[in-house]
């Protein structure tokens, strides 16, 4: 699952992990409660998340997502590389990669999921 208020940042993120892995499935949200919403329906194996989100931020996103579905795997995929955001996605257990969203972010993204 891709969750990025920026429709052009999930469309980039998108065609990039289909080019690695044209096998998964991508669902989108454009936002945090739309993202908890479609993993209340069926919830994925991996979540990309954007930290600057309209209503709540992708760190409190990933903090729930934590709590009712530990087995979930998340990285966050923010030009917000401020070391508090580090320091705190860490404490959570969730990875991290900085924008820009290039080829290169993104299979290092892949293999953050893979490991």
């Amino acid at each position: 699952m891709i969750v990025d208020d920026s429709k052009m940042a999930r469309l980039m993120i998108g065609k990039l992990i289909r080019e690695l892995r044209p096998d998964w499935r991508i669902a989108e949200a454009a936002n945090g409660a739309d993202a908890l919403a479609m993993i209340g329906e069926e919830p994925p194996a991996f979540v990309s998340l954007d930290i600057n989100m309209p209503g709540m931020s992708g760190l409190e996103v990933a903090g729930r997502i934590r709590l009712h579905y530990p087995e979930i795997r998340i990285v966050i995929c923010t030009a917000n590389i401020q070391d508090a955001v580090r320091k705190t996605a860490e404490k959570a257990g969730v990875k991290f990669v900085a924008k820009p969203i290039t080829p290169e972010t993104i299979t290092e993204m892949v293999g953050l999921f893979e490991e």
